[in-house]
């Protein structure tokens, strides 16, 4: 009678385990002596809404860190700020800018059909090759750009034309936008433009699924849809399934590995760390349950406010705030929970640390609010 290897059951991973896979991968564990354009190329990016957070994002993460490398890379344009991911501005390498927004354009294309009611009558192909005249003739406002092509179309929705040209468009915020200690209105071009060289074809995903594993994994097919803003990417996870290891999690949902990753034993100390708003470790999966606890969920924002998070042994503990009073800058936490004083005092010593490097106060401070049980 022929053997028959008997089918056995993919590992179960706790949510512990998930979370220090997750710190681990994310540079969170412990700081790494890696370069900022190094980091940014792993992180496959980071989300910029606004120009503060991607420079905390790295303090967070890198040993040594200095708010002028990244600043120095965007004046060189080895970094831009451009939408991709999640219709979202990210800080990415100049070569993920090329590629990975032709991955996303899908998303873009379908962004674009939530204001099709204000484009009634706007040749779309015509309107893409005025607006990429326009911005690389010289880098445009959003204002611009609306009373330019209102002037194609004086009928349609002046918001709804802007939005079109941007999702039709790689257009990068330029310099000094987005510099630590500058300001700048945003003005755009195009990616092509501003870094000298064309766009790639849309690319197949493949590539992208081991990133994604190398940076939020062990992770499921939803959870990279869920970071990408994409669908349908389960065909990519079962060509790749051969090259993968497969895990199941709690609730018994198929997670994807990379082989030779990193999965830290789930008792591997985890140092409080601040995140900023929107950082991309607490966005990059469906299920966020490995770093955010059921109970807190939704507790670090409230519709599009996001405040910044607190890790504390790896998990969502506390949202926080810094103020800046003359010469002394302050860490406001708020604990969502009940701190021991051994955690205060890491966590009052790891908000010094960034206070002395992302401030230019002389003096520092760290104010606990009151932990309050809501039940």
């Amino acid at each position: 009678m022929p053997y028959i290897a008997a089918k056995t059951n993919p590992p179960v991973l706790s949510s512990r385990a998930l979370n220090r896979a997750t710190l681990e991968r994310q540079l969170l564990l412990h700081r790494d002596p890696m370069g900022v354009r190094e980091a940014v190329g792993h992180l496959l990016g980071l989300q910029a809404q606004n120009p503060r957070p991607p420079y905390h994002q790295l303090h967070a993460r890198l040993e040594g860190f200095r708010p002028a490398a990244l600043s120095e890379l965007m004046e060189s344009r080895e970094l831009v700020r451009i939408v991709t991911l999640r219709s979202t501005i990210h800080t990415h390498t100049a070569d993920d800018a090329l590629t990975l927004r032709p991955l996303v354009q899908a998303a873009r294309e379908r962004e674009l059909n939530i204001f099709r009611a204000g484009l009634v009558g706007v040749d779309l192909d015509r309107l893409a090759v005025i607006s990429r005249e326009l911005v690389e003739e010289s880098p445009r406002t959003m204002k611009e750009l609306r009373e330019t092509l209102l002037g194609h179309w004086p009928d349609a929705d002046p918001q709804a034309l802007a939005v079109a040209a941007r999702c039709r468009l790689p257009l990068v915020q330029v310099t000094p936008r987005g510099l630590w200690g500058r300001s700048g209105q945003v003005a755009l071009t195009t990616a092509e433009h501003w870094l000298g060289r064309p766009s790639e074809p849309v690319p197949a995903p493949d590539a992208t699924v081991l990133r994604y594993l190398a940076a939020f994994g062990p992770a499921s097919v939803r959870d990279m849809q869920a970071w990408a803003g994409l669908t349908r990417l389960r065909e990519a996870f079962e060509r790749l399934r051969p090259r993968l290891l497969t895990f199941r999690d709690e609730n018994g949902v198929e997670l994807f590995d990379l082989p030779d990753a990193p999965r830290p034993d789930p008792d591997t100390p985890a140092p409080p760390r601040f995140l900023p708003e929107f950082d991309n470790v607490l966005l990059g999966h469906a299920d966020r349950t490995r770093l955010i606890p059921p109970a807190y969920k939704g507790r670090n924002g409230k519709g599009n406010q996001t405040y910044g998070s607190l890790l504390v042994d790896g998990f969502l503990a506390a949202v926080w705030r810094l103020e800046n009073a003359g010469d002394t800058a302050v860490v406001r936490v708020q604990p969502l929970g009940r701190l021991s004083g051994a955690e205060r005092e890491e966590i009052t010593g790891e908000a010094v640390r960034m206070l002395s490097v992302m401030t230019e106060a002389t003096a520092y401070g760290v104010r606990f609010a009151p932990f309050i049980d809501f039940g």
